[in-house]
């Protein structure tokens, strides 16, 4: 199985973020076989209005599955509205989608009017449950990493409460990597003795303290990278349950 992950998309009223989206998913569109299904964790819109969700709903259509959960720039009223054709409704968002034997459990880490992170005791009941019904192999997806990763304006806000996630994967081993974004770059490292694979962000990349321009203020562009190509991850599921993780670059 050959996953692609997606990450902050942030549609806005600037056709720039839709140019890169129609770029990474005409990329997907060329490879030379199918992938089975394509993961975007979060931060679809920029500012969670309707429009910005319908034109997400037009540009993310591929013949594989298109599997999304919010992220903090997210509203769930309107993610639901326009991206899933269901009634408003500010509750968390779950979704559990079995693509070819696999689960892919999409879980909401957002906390309403917040940047930070947080799976609700409900969520983590939800999940509990869903990887309770199965015994095959589980990715289970949020947006905020329940870690940090040493990108300081995103350590700040990251997932917090996640003894409570380990213990739930503790209690599951079926579950082969986590997938998250929130980092605007591709990162990879563990949680709680699992994989956790970090995809980059398609609107734009972040950069580590080490790298020149990190020190920017927000007046000055803040430290991301604007100009950077959209990039994304290709996930391998062998047959052993190894994930194996390639990142590739959008160009032109």
């Amino acid at each position: 199985m050959i996953i692609a992950h997606l990450s902050d998309l942030h549609f806005d009223d600037d056709p720039r973020a839709e140019d890169r989206v129609a770029a990474v998913m005409a990329w997907l569109g060329g490879l030379a076989k199918p992938i089975d299904a394509v993961v975007v964790t979060g931060d679809i819109a920029d500012h969670g209005a309707a429009s910005e969700y319908a034109r997400a709903a037009e540009l993310m259509k591929h013949p594989a599955p298109v599997l999304m959960c919010p992220g903090n720039h997210d509203v769930r009223a309107a993610f639901r509205a326009g991206l899933l054709d269901r009634p408003p409704s500010d509750d968390p968002i779950n979704l559990a989608h079995e693509v070819g034997g696999v689960l892919f459990a999409m879980c909401d880490s957002t906390i309403p009017g917040r940047g930070a992170g947080f799976l609700a005791d409900e969520t983590l009941d939800w999940l509990d449950d869903v990887l309770a019904g199965g015994d095959g192999p589980a990715f289970v997806a949020f947006h905020h990493p329940p870690v940090e990763v040493g990108v300081p304006l995103v350590d700040a806000i990251r997932q917090t409460g996640e003894e409570r996630l380990a213990a739930v994967l503790g209690r599951h081993p079926r579950v082969v990597a986590l997938l998250a974004g929130h980092v605007h770059t591709g990162a990879s490292t563990t949680f709680a003795g699992v994989p956790l694979r970090i995809a980059p962000g398609v609107v734009s990349g972040s950069l580590l303290p080490v790298e020149p321009g990190a020190d920017r203020g927000w007046a000055e562009g803040g430290p991301l990278e604007y100009d950077r190509p959209p990039s994304l991850l290709l996930h391998v599921l062998h047959d052993d349950g190894r994930v194996t993780s390639h990142q590739r670059v959008v160009s032109g």
